[in-house]
């Protein structure tokens, strides 16, 4: 009976084992597809300049903005409506924007995209606006859509009485759909007989394992790493056949080397984001901060009673220097993430002190990361 116990407990102890290993290389394990792109396979960026009416008196200023009116005069000249010369405009309901949109690929004429409309005048709000038809040009200057709409404008704004409330940002906007494709941009996935595979993050080791793992799922020798980011496929030539196998390639799982220890330090906002990688050595940390207040005291001089002299205010300057108190604190060596975060909290630093702190660590060898400020 305690053989088959022991027995029947061993079974279980190795089903856990690699159940718990199972599980471990699933969540570690990513696919092609969010790790890798296909070359060729890109957005395109199209900007252009239109107008937004309708506004509710929240337009730009036309005496600060005179191509918003030059723009004006243009569109009702195309439309057969001329103006007296010398005729002075007052437009409180339009507003002069810029409008930008990406072109995703094999897009084809007739199908709808997302656009962002954004004032470039000194319009308060595009809030309720309209936007008039407005063509859409890539880099090489030619006409890929045409961009109309209503607004919708994720914020409010009201004032009055000297006083104003604005919440979230009035002057840009989106248009779901608000472009329709005109010109379709010429892309073919590879060209001959290979397409090209790139990660997004250069590794040798991760493009390694990307090799293998096409390799074992088609053929070997299909795949080839040209350089630690670039991994040559030699593709079917029929187009049906080609997408078929792409979309295998990119649905195939793959576990990338572990990520380089690295900490980033926003130095303007004092931001600082590490990775799980991150480890420290024994240290010791001391860090104080330096108060200095310069203060002015309001005195009045009273002269004696009469006396010819007049009553003046006097200033009195004082300058107050205050350095808190700092002790040596002793930072254990730690090798996980919590450890290092609860290390950190224990010196009671502020995120901009935390700057300091990390550099310093990193200069005395402490900080067992990649120290990038930005």
């Amino acid at each position: 009976m305690n053989a088959s116990m022991d027995s029947l407990r061993l079974i279980i102890l190795a089903v856990v084992v690699v159940m718990t290993g199972f599980s471990t290389n699933a969540f570690a394990s990513e696919r092609i597809k969010d790790i890798a792109t296909i070359a060729g396979v890109r957005d395109n960026q199209l900007v252009g300049y239109g107008i937004v009416i309708g506004l509710d008196g929240s337009g730009d200023q036309t005496t600060q903005t005179p191509f918003t009116v030059q723009s004006i005069i243009n569109m009702l000249g195309n439309m057969g409506v001329a103006l007296p010369p010398g005729t002075r405009l007052q437009l409180k309901n339009v507003a002069a924007v810029m409008v930008t949109a990406n072109l995703p690929p094999f897009a084809r004429p007739g199908q709808q995209i997302d656009v962002t409309v954004s004032s470039i005048g000194n319009a308060k709000s595009l809030r309720g606006g309209t936007l008039v038809m407005t063509p859409l040009k890539g880099a090489d200057g030619q006409v890929y859509a045409m961009a109309q709409g209503n607004m919708l404008v994720g914020g409010a704004g009201a004032a009055g009485g000297g006083a104003s409330q604005t919440i979230n940002h009035l002057a840009a906007g989106r248009i779901p759909g608000g472009a329709t494709v005109e010109r379709s941009v010429p892309s073919t996935v590879g060209q001959g007989d290979y397409v090209i595979v790139e990660l997004k993050d250069t590794d040798f080791g991760t493009a390694r394992r990307v090799v293998d793992v096409i390799n074992q799922a088609t053929a070997h020798g299909v795949a080839q790493a040209l350089d630690g980011r670039t991994i040559q496929v030699r593709a079917p030539l029929d187009s049906t056949d080609r997408v078929a196998f792409l979309g295998q390639i990119e649905n195939l799982t793959v576990t990338p080397e572990q990520q380089v220890a690295k900490v980033i330090v926003n130095s303007r906002t004092g931001s600082v984001v590490m990775n799980q990688r991150v480890s420290l050595q024994n240290v010791a940390v001391a860090h104080g901060n330096l108060t200095v207040t310069i203060g002015t005291n309001m005195g009045v001089s009273q002269p004696l009673p009469f006396s010819d002299g007049q009553t003046v205010i006097t200033q009195n300057g004082e300058v107050d220097i205050e350095q808190a108190e700092a002790s040596l604190i002793n930072i254990p060596a730690s090798a996980s993430l919590a450890d290092v975060v609860n290390a950190l909290n224990a010196i009671g630093a502020t995120p901009m002190d935390l700057v300091s702190i990390l550099q310093a660590m990193r200069a005395a060898g402490s900080l067992r990361a990649e120290l990038e400020v930005i």
